[in-house]
């Protein structure tokens, strides 16, 4: 009994390691904004001095604003995390303004360091995510204005503005710096590219139809 009740201890206070590993840093004092002069390299960033910190530290402006969706997608995406308010660091928040023209996407991506729960301020949007492998079971869903649909964390994600009209989002994700990999991007653009026997073979397509999609990226 003894052995269990250790085994069972331990099996909790590694879960518990693990959630503090892969979370932001936490705050050990009220804030830690950033200190762009420093060279220091730490997981984040250095923070100023808190004398030196004044009230534009913790401000951005400009989410009013509609991004510019001429492109190829027909998205746009203004982010708002601790590059751009240096006061999110160590805060484990940002947000993001999407803004899809009509029929535009927002393609399959993913965030590595952030669950992601978007609200649907304008329009219409077609959006879902993939699980992990072996099961990759698609959910799908259509939000209309006021609708809110959770992405997890790391999976392949999307949405889609199916609709006539101009449509607007507005994502908060758990990390002052999520980040994100567009998988069309990262697969097919990469700088060097993956030679094209690999992704002939991944994709199940020839090596013509591999340099086509590459010469798009």
């Amino acid at each position: 009994m003894a052995f269990r009740a250790f085994l069972l201890v331990a099996a909790l206070l590694s879960l518990t390691c693990f959630h503090a590993a892969a979370s932001d840093p936490s705050l050990l004092q009220d804030f830690c904004v950033v200190d762009k002069m420093s060279k220091v390299r730490v997981n984040g960033f250095p923070c100023k001095d808190a004398k030196d910190v004044v009230a534009e530290d913790f401000f951005f402006s400009g989410l009013h604003l509609a991004g510019n969706t001429t492109n190829k997608q027909g998205s746009a995406v203004t982010p708002v995390n601790v590059a751009q308010i240096a006061g999110l660091n160590t805060m484990g928040i940002s947000l993001a303004r999407i803004d899809y023209a009509p029929y535009g996407l927002n393609p399959p991506h993913t965030h590595p360091r952030a669950t992601e729960i978007l609200t649907v301020l304008e329009g219409s949007l077609y959006v879902g995510f993939v699980t992990s492998n072996p099961g990759n079971k698609l959910f799908t869903k259509v939000l209309n204005k006021g609708d809110v649909f959770v992405f997890p964390q790391g999976l392949i994600h999307f949405q889609f503005n199916y609709g006539t009209k101009n449509a607007v989002a507005l994502a908060a994700l758990s990390s002052q710096n999520p980040g994100v990999i567009t998988v069309a991007n990262a697969v097919f653009g990469s700088k060097p590219s993956i030679t094209d026997d690999i992704l002939a073979k991944a994709f199940q397509v020839d090596k013509m139809t591999v340099d086509r999609i590459q010469a798009q990226f």
